[in-house]
């Protein structure tokens, strides 16, 4: 029996507006180990041993260019990748299959791979690398189910009253949905709603299922088991999804436009596309279709008034249609936060570093208990798997100010110090800086900017109390000066007119335009200026006369 009738008309927020971030390629492993994953740039190439965890492009992008023999990927990967990149020749790639190890040579210090399933789409593995750099496990692209979890070694994998019996080393991390701490349904729930939205619209025609991505063949492979109707894919205007679908579920593909189910692209324009078909359906006297986007990128980005209402749990219960006709279901095939907070505190790893988005394990509360670089031994091995010479020559505290990472010191506490604030800021100075990779860069806390500190002029703002309306400027305080350093320092001399607070350039509520520029280089919002020692004596002041009063 078809369950009841969905309210097809829920109270959402308005209005409603998707904003997904741009995906980031995979970051480079660390300059210490002989071997990448899932990167294809001049960098990676020099690395002796090459490792693809699956074939979505955002993992094998620049792999035309720079790929090298040998590349381990399990035999789908390679066949999905051989379609993406017919030129690329097969004799590169060594098969590895899920639940394989492979011992691997190398001149310097061999290490054994291991290839696990990482729920995520057809042949996506995780890669368990053992060696003289420690043990290590990069998880690709992953949802990190309980399922996922326990088919890894048991020696790695403890309970939440102890920790393991070997320790990972570390542990790449996928944290696409790191911020995200609602509690998603399996993709077995999701699929089992998908099922039902479209028992509750039995008088639509044709179901279109936004399902071109590879990883979504298990809800395909659902559809046609259910209504025993196999599903219609234009191949001249979707050929590459025909290829891949041929490729993993061949049997349930139609060729026969009549279908009742089509498969429908999921960018670009979605909303506009999904419109037009209902307008034709309308035009045309006939019942509406129904589109369905089964995707956890609508529940995670949608713009809604309210943070509690993305909090609440009933969202995921069932399928929800939005303005535009289409009916959203949240099937993920990444872990959010709290699957990955538990299966951090089952692993145990000493260090994670997250795979993409770059930086965001930071913000993982296992991370910030257990990952701190005062826990860090000078002869701690994550040094020289970063190419870190701790023994360098210090630098000057001038360069140590510009140099040294936020993110790192704060990271030290006075009681966990074991080496000295100098050697730490040698660690971000010394090395070249061709030499400190991304991998550095997020786990330094590095900004990813090419501007030179010290070329950078900083503002000279004086600053009036609250109450006036008037800003006193240096002259030259909001513009680049170019002239040679005695005009310079004449110029500094020199005191410009009071300006009014409506024409000013640079008012008091705001920094630099160089130092603005700075920040948003790095991604950051400009910080708000500290108040000055006026506006804190008059604050002072103000406050002794409200109490003498």
């Amino acid at each position: 029996m078809p369950p009841k009738t969905l309210n097809e008309t829920p109270n959402f927020p308005s209005p409603i507006r998707i904003r997904i971030p741009a995906k980031m390629p995979p970051i480079e492993m660390p300059k210490g180990l002989p071997f990448s994953v899932d990167t294809w740039t001049p960098s990676s190439n020099r690395k002796k041993h090459h490792f693809l965890t699956h074939a979505h492009k955002d993992h094998s992008q620049g792999i035309s260019t720079h790929a090298s023999f040998p590349i381990y990927a399990t035999p789908i990967t390679k066949a999905l990748t051989l379609n993406y990149y017919p030129h690329l020749n097969e004799s590169l790639f060594v098969d590895i299959e899920i639940g394989q190890s492979i011992a691997v040579d190398d001149s310097l210090e061999g290490f054994t791979v291991t290839a696990f399933d990482a729920n995520h789409c057809p042949g996506a593995v995780m890669f368990l690398f053992e060696g003289a750099f420690g043990n290590i496990l990069h998880t690709g692209d992953c949802r990190l189910t309980p399922e996922c979890l326990q088919r890894l070694p048991e020696k790695y994998v403890g309970k939440i009253s102890r920790e393991p019996k070997c320790r990972l080393d570390y542990v790449f991390l996928d944290c696409t949905f790191g911020t995200f701490s609602s509690k998603m349904p399996s993709k077995h729930v999701a699929i089992r709603q998908v099922i039902d939205c479209i028992w509750n619209h039995p008088d639509a025609r044709v179901v279109y299922l936004t399902c071109d991505l590879l990883g979504q063949e298990e809800i395909l492979v659902s559809v046609c088991q259910t209504f025993g109707s196999k599903i219609f894919i234009d191949k001249e205007n979707n050929p590459e999804c025909f290829q891949s679908l041929s490729l993993t579920v061949p049997d349930i593909i139609s060729h026969d436009p009549s279908s009742r189910f089509h498969l429908f692209d999921g960018y670009p324009r979605l909303s506009e596309r999904a419109e037009a078909k209902l307008a034709e359906a309308r035009a045309n006297l006939q019942p509406d279709p129904l589109i369905i986007r089964p995707s956890a990128q609508w529940f995670v980005y949608e713009d809604v008034s309210s943070e509690a209402y993305k909090r609440k749990t009933d969202r995921f219960k069932e399928a929800r249609k939005d303005q535009f006709g289409i009916w959203h279901v949240c099937y993920s095939m990444h872990s959010s936060r709290d699957e990955l907070e538990w299966a951090l505190r089952l692993l145990a790893p000493r260090w994670v570093v997250s795979t993409t988005p770059e930086c965001r394990a930071m913000e993982l509360g296992y991370v910030k208990r257990h990952c701190s670089y005062g826990n860090l031994a000078p002869d701690d091995p994550l040094w020289k798997l970063l190419d870190i010479d701790l023994k360098a020559p210090f630098v000057n505290d001038e360069e140590a100010s510009c140099t040294t990472s936020p993110f790192l010191m704060s990271r030290l506490e006075p009681s966990q110090e074991r080496f000295s604030e100098k050697e730490i800021s040698t660690v971000s100075s010394q090395a070249k800086e061709s030499s400190v990779t991304l991998f550095g860069r997020a786990r330094l806390g590095l900004d990813n900017s090419t501007l030179i500190y010290e070329n950078i002029e900083k503002p000279v703002i004086s600053y009036m109390d609250e109450e006036d309306v008037e800003v006193q400027l240096t002259k030259g305080t909001c513009a680049d000066r170019d002239g040679p350093e005695g005009q310079q320092e004449s110029k500094l001399n020199e005191r410009e007119e009071i300006v009014k607070n409506s024409s000013i350039a640079c008012s008091r509520k705001e920094v630099g335009e160089n130092i603005r520029k700075l920040y948003r280089s790095m991604y950051v919002s400009a910080p708000k200026p500290l108040p000055s020692l006026v506006d804190l004596l008059n604050n002072r002041k103000r406050t002794k006369r409200r109490l003498l009063s």
